[in-house]
């Protein structure tokens, strides 16, 4: 016996049964009224919303043919409820099925309003990071000899494979082809620095070229490197895998700001 199945065909079988349910509700409250402008019959075509069928007029059923129980006044959507314009009292609707009503208007302002506050929030904030942004470090092209042993010591590190290094090949090293790779083949997890693929068809010399990019990117923050016994291994730096969280706001449909998951209010 397929459960999913059946549950999905009862779920199905159900929402036809609402929608069933609906129509009817609405044709049985719309009886006897007409449309104000026409006298034409009417149609619901939404909660708290009817539609002529001869002049295609909409408007709210409630507003227009219910009236207040205490003295008779002139309903008046306010937000997600109906009250009476003259005392204030509440007016539950005879035309809504599900009991639910909500005032676009108000609702296209509120969300305008909040659109605008995260906007000028972010402003804020990138205004704040840019201000406080450090300036450029302009960086030269790499040079092996500048630093007395070191092309000993990347010799050291590549020991076992069978290509010679020389100085000469500095000039076809770019630092910035090398750190976009590295970049893109790392983790927020530990990874060694011979896993990660190589860039050129020279085997030594572009393992060479990783380590240089990996320091680099070390010294500026971007990514952690550390040595493991024989291994140099390198991870995403905390800070550029998890970015920055402005947390964001909401409010409830009667205007007051809460935090996200707040009970929503009555």
């Amino acid at each position: 016996m397929n459960i999913r199945q059946l549950a999905y065909e009862m779920a199905e079988t159900v929402e036809a049964f609402l929608e069933k349910a609906r129509r009817f509700f609405y044709s049985v409250m719309l009886i006897g009224h007409r449309c104000p402008k026409c006298s034409g019959s009417l149609a619901m075509v939404s909660e708290g919303r009817c539609r002529c069928i001869s002049c295609g007029k909409e408007f709210d059923p409630t507003v227009t043919f219910q009236r207040c129980s205490e003295c008779g006044g002139v309903p008046v959507l306010r937000v997600r409820r109906y009250q009476c314009r003259d005392c204030g009292s509440d007016i539950i609707s005879k035309f809504l099925f599900e009991g639910h009503v909500f005032d676009p208007d108000y609702f296209r302002q509120r969300m305008a309003e909040s659109r605008k506050r995260r906007k000028e929030q972010r402003e804020r904030v990138q205004q704040m990071l840019a201000e406080s942004r450090s300036t450029e470090l302009p960086l030269g092209r790499a040079d092996l000899g500048s630093v007395p042993g070191l092309v000993d010591a990347l010799d050291a590190l590549t020991a076992g494979m069978d290509e010679a290094i020389g100085i000469e090949a500095r000039e076809e090293f770019n630092l910035k082809a090398y750190e976009g790779h590295v970049q893109a083949h790392i983790q927020g997890y530990p990874v060694s620095l011979t896993e990660i693929p190589p860039l050129s068809e020279h085997p030594k010399k572009d393992l060479i070229w990783r380590f240089i990019a990996v320091i680099f990117l070390a010294h500026a923050g971007t990514i952690d490197v550390w040595q493991d016994d024989q291994e140099i291994m390198v991870k995403k730096h905390e800070a550029n895998r998890e970015g920055c969280d402005i947390s964001g706001e909401s409010q409830a449909a009667d205007g007051v700001e809460r935090p996200m998951g707040g009970a929503e209010a009555g």
